[in-house]
């Protein structure tokens, strides 16, 4: 199904990479969710007056504000696809993750509801009633809901928007909560013990999960996150493809929303080559970067010694030397500046943040290292993580 209505609504559905067709993915999106939310709202609701539900309501409620959270997505994309202007250099296509934060505090507000609600009526219990139509009802809008979540999700992941993946996870817990609901009005019916305000504050509890799920999504795509490692793995085994570049490093990757990465990074290479010919080959890693990723690259050259034997027994040396210290460390930028009274070995340290060790005992350990090779030498170190 998901194929067939993006055949039927989306021109050049292959090429991701074009804002345009990315928004069309995004509207149709918005519009299969507020249609499909709207119709299943007015059947819950139906239901909970027949059934006298305050769970099956709130639930119709839900899909209400499913519905705007809808609305609000189809504005987000709208947006995000307006071009640069001055006041906004790098675009306007973060604004998905700001409209993912809008709809996170819609989740936690109607969480907040429902539970206040369900107390109220696990204190002041009302007996439900389980008809063919509410029971049909409820069924048909699990069903709905699980195809809206996987509909949802394979948009989401295919065109990378946090915003149409957090209506994918709302979806789902909307299916969960809705079960619930059906749950307990089977309890009721057959036992005549009232579950509808207990089931109430669990679906209350789950959607309230999935809200501050998504807001954190947000949070940390607007803070600015780490980067994919997918894509980091891809720029390391497109460079690597060059004979020219000998290694990479201080790889550092900016997203300013979908089809806006900008990314910059150092690589080495022999200094003894021609400067024009290495300068060409790294235009054409800064082309291939932007044409196969949509990654705006500027690679800056590191010339390395690599003709010698000194220099390059040193480095080999002074690597050993620093995994000693641990083995999850590496060097580059290495440099050796020979003197009368002692000799600087310059050098970064690639470190994870992971490491416990400060840069300071970082400093202190490597340099003791250091000195054990020869007492001259002086290590100048920047550690840098990765």
């Amino acid at each position: 199904m998901t194929e067939l209505l993006c055949r039927i609504f989306i021109k050049n559905r292959e090429k991701l990479n074009d804002p345009t067709v990315r928004s069309a993915y995004g509207t149709l999106s918005s519009a299969v969710g507020i249609i499909f939310n709207i119709l299943l709202a007015i059947a819950k609701l139906t239901a909970g007056v027949l059934s006298a539900s305050v769970s099956v309501t709130a639930d119709a409620v839900n899909n209400l504000s499913d519905a705007m959270s809808q609305v609000i997505s189809l504005i987000s994309f709208k947006i995000s696809v307006k071009p640069a202007d001055r006041g906004h250099p790098f675009g306007h296509a973060r604004f998905e993750y700001f409209a993912s934060m809008i709809v996170s505090f819609i989740i936690i507000t109607i969480s907040f509801k429902l539970f206040s609600s369900s107390v109220e009526k696990i204190i002041s219990p009302e007996p439900t009633k389980l008809g063919a139509m509410s029971a049909a009802i409820l069924i048909l809008s699990i069903a709905t809901k699980l195809w809206i979540s996987l509909f949802n999700g394979k948009i989401g992941k295919r065109i990378g928007s946090s915003v149409v993946k957090a209506t994918a996870l709302d979806s789902l817990c909307d299916a969960i909560a809705t079960s619930a609901v059906l749950v307990s009005m089977i309890i009721t019916h057959f036992t005549g013990f009232v579950t509808d305000g207990y089931m109430g504050v669990a679906v209350s509890v789950i959607i309230f999960i999935a809200g501050v799920k998504v807001l954190l999504e947000a949070k940390n795509s607007i803070l600015g996150g780490a980067p994919d490692p997918e894509v980091i793995e891809k720029i390391r085994s497109i460079a690597a493809e060059y004979p020219e570049i000998i290694g990479i490093h201080d790889l550092i990757v900016h997203n300013y929303g979908a089809g806006n990465t900008i990314a910059s990074l150092h690589a080495e290479v022999d200094g003894s080559k021609n400067i024009f010919e290495t300068h060409d080959a790294i235009d054409n890693l800064e082309k291939r970067l932007f044409s196969e990723m949509s990654v705006k690259a500027t690679v800056h050259l590191d010339p390395i010694v690599t003709d010698d034997e000194k220099v390059t027994a040193l480095r080999n040396s002074v690597r050993e030397a620093v995994k000693r210290v641990s083995p999850e460390l590496d060097i580059h930028d290495f440099r050796y500046v020979s003197g009368s009274t002692h000799s600087n070995l310059i050098f970064d340290v690639l470190a994870p943040f992971e490491l416990k060790l400060s840069d300071i005992q970082l400093k202190e350990s490597i340099s003791t290292e250091i000195s054990r090779l020869d007492p001259n030498y002086f290590a100048v170190i920047t550690i840098d993580r990765e």
